[in-house]
């Protein structure tokens, strides 16, 4: 009988290290020469449109964009083709979380309400198949953040090309994220809603998350000799170097969220989902807050709003002033997120100008998560991180990439998928179209 387990455990073992093998393409190689890609229509990412223009970048940096033909290097022609920066996904679980229902390949959540000491970039997998199969779609960047309890722990940015999260990393441990408590509760479950009640313990439990930031402010301030690891970790919050992440919904709750800001002398603060910040859209712009504005693809929260208030709000407080991203957290989040540029596409449908919501996943959430020095936008001295596209990348009839480049690195566009669509697609004798 022993005999027969230790079979079947070595069979099991054998078939996960296969499954693993095949998981991700290989990281690409550092750029050995300059590149120039010619007769595009460029999309810079700040609004800009270049007509026939030409970007060219050597050791990953870009070295010159703009009309004309001329370049250096290898020159590639991707004429009546378009070029765009490589879009950023924030908030997403990617790399924390595998299958779901396997609690060995979860690790987006720890034991534990307060936990601003836990890094979420330690538990980051550069080798996930579904991480993989977000840059087909150009989302080559992506903010991966944890989830559960009040304070879930840190973010990090990372680039989804690597060997493992060291090689991942842009801007470690970028934010701490905060679950704000609601003042209403739904009752029932989906298939069987019950009514919106007042939330009696969201007072109480406004007061206890404020007593810890409190308290981590004043070790911070006062310099405690006792060391306390989960106090230590929000210095960030308070000297500028880290952001708030609050993932907060309804007016009240927002309004409160920036009373704590005051309080507390937060320098940096983002909402994340922020469903009715519209309605306060002055409050933010003027403390300066940005909105990672929740899934395009929804329904309206409330009876009495428009059918397409989801589809409009980035637009609504992008025109009062706010800078707007876009996020998609939720159910299947993970694996929605490879259709960020879609959502955008939507927003664009919806009344909005289609360079302003390109914006959305470029240029604006460069700047939210603090790393547009370097990315959301396709200028001379940032990152050569951008990716060709046969027709309009926010919609999913032109969004079919020829190539991609992170850092100058000439990227696979192979995934688990599309050697399954190859693999089937000659049993019926039909073949994907070449991306050469």
């Amino acid at each position: 009988m022993q005999n027969i387990y230790n079979k079947l455990a070595t069979a099991v073992l054998s078939l996960a290290l296969a499954g693993t093998a095949q998981a991700q393409q290989t990281p690409a190689d550092a750029q050995s020469g300059a590149i120039t890609l010619t007769g595009a229509t460029i999309h810079v990412g700040d609004g800009t449109v270049i007509e026939n223009g030409s970007i060219s970048f050597d050791d990953g940096i870009i070295t010159a964009v703009g009309p004309g033909a001329n370049g250096a290097g290898t020159v590639i022609n991707v004429a009546g083709k378009h070029i765009y920066p490589g879009f950023i996904a924030p908030n997403t679980s990617l790399g924390l979380v595998e299958i779901s229902s396997v609690r060995a390949t979860d690790d987006e959540d720890e034991i534990g309400d307060y936990l601003p000491h836990v890094r979420s970039i330690v538990a980051y997998n550069t080798e996930s198949k579904v991480v993989e199969s977000m840059r087909p779609n150009g989302v080559l960047l992506g903010q991966i953040a944890p989830r559960g309890g009040v304070i879930s722990g840190t973010s990090s940015v990372v680039q989804f090309d690597a060997w493992n999260y060291e090689d991942s990393i842009i801007s470690e441990d970028d934010g701490i994220h905060m679950n704000w408590p609601s003042s209403f509760r739904r009752t029932g479950w989906w298939a069987e809603p019950g009514p919106t009640l007042p939330n009696k313990e969201y007072s109480k439990q406004l007061d206890a998350a404020r007593t810890f930031l409190l308290g981590a402010k004043a070790y911070d301030q006062n310099g405690s000799k006792e060391s306390n690891l989960k106090y230590g970790a929000t210095k960030g919050l308070y000297d500028g170097s880290q952001r708030l992440f609050v993932h907060v919904n309804g007016e009240k709750e927002i309004l409160d969220a920036i009373e704590l800001k005051k309080e507390l002398g937060i320098q940096h603060m983002v909402l994340v989902g922020g469903y009715g910040a519209h309605k306060i859209a002055g409050d933010l712009k003027k403390e300066n807050i940005p909105v990672l504005a929740q899934r395009v693809h929804d329904l309206p929260g409330f009876d009495d709003e428009d059918y397409d208030l989801p589809y409009r709000m980035p637009m609504i407080l992008s025109k009062a002033g706010v800078l707007v991203g876009l996020e998609n957290a939720g159910s299947m989040e993970r694996h929605q997120m490879r259709n960020l540029p879609f959502y955008a596409g939507t927003t664009a449908g919806y009344g909005m100008d289609k360079e302003e919501a390109l914006k959305l996943v470029t240029s604006n959430t460069a700047k939210i998560l603090g790393i547009d020095d370097r990315y959301g936008s396709l200028e001379v001295g940032k990152s050569a991180t951008l990716f060709v596209s046969d027709g309009d990348a926010l919609d999913m009839r032109g969004n079919m990439l020829r190539h991609a480049f992170i850092d100058g690195r000439k990227i696979s566009l192979d995934t688990h998928q599309s050697e399954l669509y190859e693999r089937y697609s000659n049993k019926y004798k039909h073949t994907m179209p070449s991306r050469n």
